[in-house]
């Protein structure tokens, strides 16, 4: 992939950018692989795993979520992020985003000047916008949230709302998002909806999962399918009767693995995102799901044991699981775990409080390309 503002070296986000992109995916799977060693010999040796090829996306065009700075001014204004000297520096035609939000970035910009939103100036600490969001569906409808520090500039967004959605029909939702905080956050903890529909539908390999303004997602929907498909695969072979998905999100593997007769249960601490999980099993008439809003650790620390499952799934920030809940894990009647990591050096170390559960299936996804992140998806079973 070449890009003119890595070139021109105004970004470097992308690490990786102008590597060729075989090379890029070798790397990452040789990483993994080295990381999990102590794991693979624990288990048996390379013989006793199973590395599937690993799952690559297109080098541009994957990203379906852009958080872009607001800079500039009113007149000028700028949509990217900031350089050394707080000062914005614009990506608004950014290679690794989608299509749709390509397309939006330019009319956003335009829309700040037109409704008169004032960019927020980090260096001095004025102005109101300061983040503009923006998500790209599977069918190509946007959820746009714009980042203010006040209400000041609500009653223009409101005055303007019409023509935003005239010249981008997609823009199924609208938001305000309040960060009063001068602080290295793109979101605050209020959000002001301004369209009927609250929820961006994301259909994934047959399920429609309902996105809300604070919900996490995974950032390459394509990546994402192959993802929820390789473990739905892991667990149906399994068949177990109950499981658990920890860090569930807006509950990606708990809907795709609901089965007739297997009680499936997702936790998650987002309230938000329990409610889009809810939302998503009622409306795919899908039995047997539960979702509460909790603590993963807490809530498998306070479980009775004969409410302990076969199977858990763990989708942990890139701090992983930690130990408390490895050691929960290691120490429980808890026969399989799938481990979807965001950082395999936290994942190995996590390996490595269980050692009683073996490595069999293993599995890189390019969920990020031109950058050095990636996911792992691991099977593990009681040795």
């Amino acid at each position: 992939m070449q890009c003119d503002y890595f070139d021109r070296g105004v970004c470097r986000s992308c690490t990786l950018m102008g590597q060729p992109y075989a090379d890029q995916v070798l790397d990452k799977e040789l990483r993994t692989r080295e990381l999990l060693h102590d794991a693979v010999e624990a288990a048996g040796g390379p013989g006793a795993v199973s590395w599937s090829p690993a799952i690559t996306s297109p080098e541009s065009g994957y990203r379906n979520k852009a958080k872009m700075v607001v800079g500039g001014s009113v007149q000028h204004p700028t949509v990217g992020i900031l350089d050394h000297r707080q000062r914005g520096v614009d990506l608004r035609h950014c290679g690794i985003c989608t299509p749709g939000i390509r397309h939006a970035l330019p009319v956003l910009a335009e829309f700040v000047s037109t409704a008169g939103l004032i960019p927020y100036d980090v260096a001095a600490r004025r102005g109101e916008l300061k983040y503009v969001l923006v998500t790209e569906s599977p069918d190509g409808e946007l959820m746009i949230r714009f980042v203010l520090r006040s209400e000041g500039q609500l009653p223009r967004l409101r005055q303007h709302l019409d023509a935003l959605r005239a010249a981008l029909p997609n823009a199924v939702v609208v938001t305000v998002n309040l960060l009063p905080e001068h602080k290295a956050v793109t979101e605050g903890d209020r959000e002001i909806v301004l369209t009927e529909q609250e929820t961006l539908p994301m259909r994934l390999g047959g399920i429609t999962m309902h996105l809300r303004p604070q919900s996490f997602f995974q950032t390459n929907t394509g990546v994402a399918t192959e993802l929820y498909a390789q473990a739905t695969a892991w667990i149906d072979e399994l068949d177990p009767a109950s499981m658990w998905d920890l860090y569930c999100g807006v509950g990606g593997f708990a809907l795709h693995a609901a089965r007739p007769g297997r009680v499936v249960t997702g936790i998650e601490t987002s309230a938000e995102a329990i409610r889009s999980a809810r939302q998503s099993a009622r409306e795919a008439g899908l039995e047997g799901l539960r979702f509460a809003a909790d603590d993963a650790t807490e809530h498998a620390l306070r479980a009775r044991p004969d409410a302990v499952p076969e199977l858990v799934v763990v989708n942990p920030p890139r701090r992983g699981i930690g130990e408390r809940l490895s050691t929960w894990l290691e120490e429980s009647d808890v026969q399989h775990v799938v481990y979807s990591s965001c950082n395999p050096v936290t994942l190995a170390k996590d390996l490595a409080r269980m050692p009683s559960f073996r490595l069999r299936r293993a599995r890189v996804l390019d969920m990020f390309p031109q950058t050095g992140h990636l996911e792992a998806v691991t099977l593990l079973t009681r040795g």
